[in-house]
């Protein structure tokens, strides 16, 4: 459910994910649940620089469609993607937010990153410009995605580099480097 958040982390940060600890529940969907897989999602994330990241999501927000990324530090707390149509409720009074409807899917709420994908994808066919994004640092989300799956099954820290050492050993010298 997390990968797309597993990669913006390692953009955003510049740093690698070392360890995940990930729990998750079925608790709506039932086909989730059939499956062995969750519909409520939290991942506490370990950084090659040991700083703790946390990823929180659900597959269903009855209030409006949510995507965040919170940065609180030391001296600030920065949000990416709150704005006017973020389904989120104050419990404090008098407090009115957000003040516009809630975006109801990912496709209302993505939907010029998609042009902006298409387009920078496009001109990489053509020959026009080269990919953005490469084959290793979409190895390097799946490993933490995977890492986070076995977390979550398994009821335990795992460690990136197991996971490569398991599925990708041409991965485990990018991933020592790093400290992992």
């Amino acid at each position: 459910m997390h990968i797309h958040d597993f990669d913006a982390l390692r953009w955003v940060t510049g740093r690698e994910v070392v360890e995940v600890y990930a729990v998750g529940a079925a608790r709506g969907h039932e086909v989730f649940a059939a499956s062995g897989d969750v519909d409520e999602q939290t991942a506490v994330l370990t950084l090659d620089d040991g700083t703790l990241a946390t990823v929180q999501g659900s597959r269903h927000n009855g209030a409006g469609y949510d995507v965040r990324m919170e940065l609180a530090g030391t001296d600030d707390t920065l949000v990416v993607g709150l704005d006017e149509r973020v389904p989120l409720r104050s419990a404090e009074p008098g407090v009115a937010f957000p003040h516009q409807p809630s975006w109801p899917g990912f496709w209302d709420r993505f939907t010029p990153a998609y042009v902006a994908e298409m387009t920078a994808f496009v001109a990489m066919a053509r020959g026009e410009a080269p990919s953005p994004c490469t084959v290793d640092e979409a190895l390097a989300a799946l490993l933490v995605a995977e890492a986070a799956d076995r977390s979550r099954r398994e009821h335990r820290a795992v460690r990136v580099a197991e996971i490569a050492e398991a599925v990708a050993p041409q991965a485990v010298s990018t991933l020592q480097e790093a400290g992992a």
